[in-house]
């Protein structure tokens, strides 16, 4: 499963990010580290509570972050 994940600076510094297709699902961070740590968290609590509900199947969890146009890496966690 591919879930796109969006990583946006903070204007009082650090990071937030959010994930269009998981209503609700955002978070933030101090670092990219943190944020990132703390994205796959989000990531994972949700869709822990998504499959307790039987709304999805469960599968292996891939997910793809886009990193917004400010940054030029894009990164892949694995859930």
């Amino acid at each position: 499963m591919k879930i796109r994940a969006i990583i946006h600076p903070a204007e009082e510094g650090g990071y937030w990010a959010e994930v269009p297709a998981l209503p609700g699902c955002i978070t933030e961070g101090e670092t990219m580290e943190e944020v990132m740590a703390n994205l796959k968290d989000a990531i994972e609590g949700w869709l822990d509570v998504a499959n307790s509900r039987h709304a999805i199947e469960s599968t292996d969890r891939v997910v793809e972050i886009a990193i917004s146009n400010q940054f030029l890496a894009s990164n892949f966690v694995r859930l």
